[in-house]
Parts: C-alpha cells; structure tokens; sequence
C-alpha cells in the first residue's frame, strides 16, 4: 500500500512539474512573441516614421526642386532679358544704320549750284500775265538740295531790286532733287493793272542758295514768247516745292 502511495506521489510531482515546466515554456514564448511583436511594431513605427520623414524630405526636395525651379525660371527670365538687351542692341544698330543712312543720303544731295540746274518760266494761264512758274530741272548726274527760293533779279544784278519771298508757301523740308526731276516755284510778277508801272523783260537771272546763304553763279533764265511785263513793286516768289500747292503758292 506504501508503495503505491509513493509512486501515485510521484507521479502526480512529475506531472505537476510538467505543467510547470510547460507552463514556464509557454509564457516565455508567448512573451517572446510579444516582445518580437513590440519589436517588429516598433520597428514598423520607425520606418513609418523614417517614410513620414523621407516623404517630408522628399517633399521638401520636390519644394526645394521647384524653388530650384524657380530659381531656374528665373535665370532663364533673366536670359531673356539678356536677350531683350540684345534687341536693345540691334535697335541701336538699327538707328546706327538709319543714322548712316541719313548721312549717306545728306552726303548724296548737297545743296545744287548753279551748274547743277536748268530753269525755265512759263506764263500761268491768265489774261493779263500776273504770274510765271519757273521749273528747276536737276541735270546733273546726282542727287542735290533746292534751298529756300529763288533769288530773281529782273533786271542786271547790281542794280535790280530784290524779290522777297512769300512765308506760306515754304515746305516742312527743302526739295531733293533726283536727277532729272523737277521742282517749281510760283513767281507773281504784276498785278494786272493798267496803269501799274512796268516794264518788258526779256530775260532775268536766278541764283541759288548754298546751305551758308545766296550761291555763286547766276543762271540766265529767258522769258517766254514775247517778253514778261514786270511790276517790281508787285513781284514775289514762293519757295521751291516738289509740286504747286492750292493755298501756299496762291498769292
């Protein structure tokens, strides 16, 4: 009976024992697991973290990236504005050029002597002759200026009385004669009276303006058919123009 005693003893120690060592195995692992878990969800919570703050990183890249951007855009505005410099600079060349231009065209048309030009009157159309149109014609083989009018002298030069000029009739810029081509001047020579003192002419002189005032040399201009009856009280000459003007060269 003793002995039966002792074995169920140890049998239920050695079953206790078991438990106890499975129980000590199983809270380990279930610790372990725990711990591993913690560990694992620690670790997860650091890469999220470590993501959370890449990604802000690479946020702040990207931010940086377009500043950089922007930056960029702005060196590439500054470029253009580089360029528009340039314009500037093809804009004073390009007045550079027109400026040579202009001085090659001023240097092409000095002011015409009289070697340079033909002049011939003709009778307006009206009874009695009050007014004769004189024709400039440029026969010279380049460009030259027609200044200001024509200094008439009805009469010989030392002694014959100046014509003055008429203000309205002056152009904004002084003819430019090609050769070849022509320019006019509307010369009143009477007032058609009957009793107006006059006096026949059957030829007079014209001189030209230089730019520093009246040019060398006379040119021997001959009256039309029949002579010109000359009223030098009355006489006036309009500017030379391109063109006779309704208004400016009526006078």
């Amino acid at each position: 009976m003793r002995t039966h005693h002792k074995s169920t003893v140890l049998a239920a120690a050695a079953v206790a024992a078991l438990s106890l060592g499975l129980t000590a195995c199983g809270g380990g692992t279930d610790t372990g697991a725990k711990d591993a878990g913690a560990a694992s969800s620690s670790q997860a919570a650091e890469g999220a973290t470590d993501k959370g703050t890449g990604a802000a990183a690479g946020t702040a890249d990207q931010t940086a990236a377009k500043s950089g951007s922007g930056s960029a855009g702005g060196s590439t505005a500054g470029g253009a504005t580089a360029n528009g410099g340039s314009g500037t600079k093809g804009s004073t060349a390009g007045s550079s050029t027109g400026s040579s231009t202009g001085g090659k065209t001023a240097a092409k048309a000095p002011a015409c002597a009289y070697g340079d030009i033909k002049v011939t009157a003709a009778k307006a159309d009206e009874v009695p002759t009050e007014h004769i149109v004189l024709t400039a014609t440029n026969t010279s083989g380049s460009a030259c200026t027609l200044l200001e009018y024509p200094l008439i002298a009805f009469g010989p030069i030392q002694t014959a009385k100046d014509v003055p000029a008429v203000a309205k009739s002056k152009p904004a810029a002084p003819v430019v004669l090609q050769p070849g081509a022509p320019a006019y001047a509307n010369v009143r020579i009477a007032l058609g009276g009957v009793d107006e003192d006059t006096k026949v002419v059957k030829s007079f002189n014209v001189n030209l303006f230089a730019a520093a005032g009246p040019a060398e040399g006379s040119i021997v201009v001959k009256a039309p058919a029949g002579g010109l009856a000359v009223g030098e009280a009355a006489a006036k000459t309009g500017y030379w123009t391109e063109e006779l003007r309704n208004g400016a060269d009526e006078f």
